[in-house]
């Protein structure tokens, strides 16, 4: 099989894999699926991502297909590098392989341009027209007109604090801390129409890539705020070079006034996606975000 073959015939990959006709090299990190690189006989390396064969329950429907979609999506922008789908199908995706490099400050700057050129190409709505999914779990996305504060509390806030909840992650004290910023999301202001957004921006789905530019990968792709991706990006330590980053998004679009306060309400979301995955190890750090954005409003009543 070569890369020609492959196009023409994405169905056919599972067969050659099953039958160990390819070449197959695990590649480590993620989380949720089994990803490897595969070398055709032309030469050419595809990046793979699968169903873990022992995972407690089955792939989700439209797991691969939503991803496709989300990169599909963002390519078609034409701002920041993405890879290629070049096999979506229900138990695997395939995509272009992108040779790892060094991260360079120059490739951060030309990223943070892009990144703000991604934001601008906008979506016709809050949410997509695709299902949702972030990591293993269901998202809503419903198209929805906004505006942003009522569509992100309800639909990206709400659903993640109930599943943290229901499985123990977090007390009733720091649910409590959420829930008011659930309840005083609009009093942040800042609302903007939807824009394009990568949607679980958070360092590790930046690929510093050996052509020296920055590739995104593993999308959660939806209509939201571009606020969102930006305070992502700066979690657990934030990527190398954010200082060039942000300097350079800010001066291909600035950001409105007080964006620095709603940083931790954007970052709730996936805090509470973790706490939601994977328990109360990230629980002092939802209690945390959601304190610093108490404390920008002058409301933190509730201990936690």
């Amino acid at each position: 099989m070569d890369l020609a073959y492959l196009r023409a015939h994405p169905a056919h990959l599972p067969t050659f894999l099953t039958h160990q006709r390819i070449r197959e090299t695990p590649v480590a990190g993620g989380d949720i699926c089994t990803a490897s690189r595969l070398t055709l006989d032309d030469g050419h390396s595809v990046f793979t991502k699968s169903w873990p064969e022992r995972a407690a329950r089955p792939v989700p429907d439209d797991f691969f297909a939503t991803e496709a979609a989300g990169l599909r999506w963002l390519r078609e922008a034409d701002a920041v590098p993405v890879p290629d789908v070049l096999v979506a199908l229900p138990e695997l995706l395939a995509l272009d392989w992108i040779e790892p490099g060094e991260p360079e400050p120059e490739a951060a700057e030309a990223f943070g341009r892009g990144l703000a050129a991604l934001h601008r190409a906008g979506a016709p709505a809050f949410g997509a027209e695709w299902p949702g999914f972030i990591g293993a779990l269901p998202q809503d996305n419903t198209p929805d007109a906004g505006p942003w504060s009522s569509w992100f509390a309800r639909c990206r806030l709400l659903p993640h604090l109930r599943a943290s909840v229901d499985r123990g992650a977090l007390t009733g004290a720091t649910a409590a801390l959420v829930q008011q910023v659930v309840d005083r999301v609009g009093e942040f202001g800042g609302d903007e129409p939807p824009s394009r957004l990568h949607g679980d921006l958070w360092p590790g789905n930046l690929l510093w890539g050996a052509d020296g530019r920055v590739w995104l990968v593993d999308p959660a792709a939806h209509g939201g705020h571009r606020e969102t991706d930006l305070a992502q990006l700066a979690l657990f330590g934030g990527p190398p070079h954010l200082d060039r980053i942000m300097a350079a998004y800010r001066e291909a679009w600035p950001l409105a006034d007080g964006w620095r306060e709603r940083v931790p309400v954007h970052q709730l979301h996936l805090l509470l996606v973790h706490t939601a995955l994977f328990g109360e190890t990230y629980a002092e750090a939802v209690s945390s975000a959601a304190r610093a954005a108490l404390r920008a409003l002058g409301r933190a009543t509730v201990d936690g």
